[in-house]
């Protein structure tokens, strides 16, 4: 499977479904569910077409177990109260990657998600690291 046989999509807060198309713009897709009929059926239901998808199996416990949990970039900068340019500025970080990270267009490496995770739990450490290591520069230099 290519690039070109994939789609990316994503469900924004109001419930749209987007696809991302390769020049960065969205489209909203098509809605084929028959919500009456959704609506209309018990849990179990639910769960045994679920189950029944072959195009769609859910995933097993191990699988589970293996996926990388990605931080939510835009949750944290919620929590902090900044728009992406003051969170790329304050963690010396480039905008662009931080909008890549929040649209998805790029997954955040090992190292930037360890960073992601430590800004999320102690973002002020970070803050403190960051300017002794500022400081630290225009001293040697």
């Amino acid at each position: 499977m290519s690039d070109d046989d994939t789609i990316r999509a994503r469900r924004l807060p109001d419930g749209t479904v987007v696809q991302f198309l390769a020049d960065g713009t969205i489209r909203p897709l098509e809605d084929h569910t028959d919500w009456p009929r959704l609506a209309a059926m018990t849990e179990a239901e639910i769960e045994a077409n679920a189950l029944a998808d072959a195009d769609n199996p859910p995933m097993t416990e191990a699988e589970l177990t293996r996926m990388r949990r990605v931080p939510n970039l835009k949750a944290i900068r919620g929590r902090l109260h900044l728009t992406q340019e003051q969170f790329a500025d304050r963690f010396r970080l480039p905008v662009g990657t931080v909008r890549d990270w929040e649209l998805g267009r790029r997954r955040p490496d090992r190292a930037a998600e360890n960073l992601l995770l430590v800004i999320d739990k102690n973002p002020e450490a970070v803050i403190q690291a960051l300017e002794a290591a500022a400081q630290r520069d225009r001293s040697a230099g």
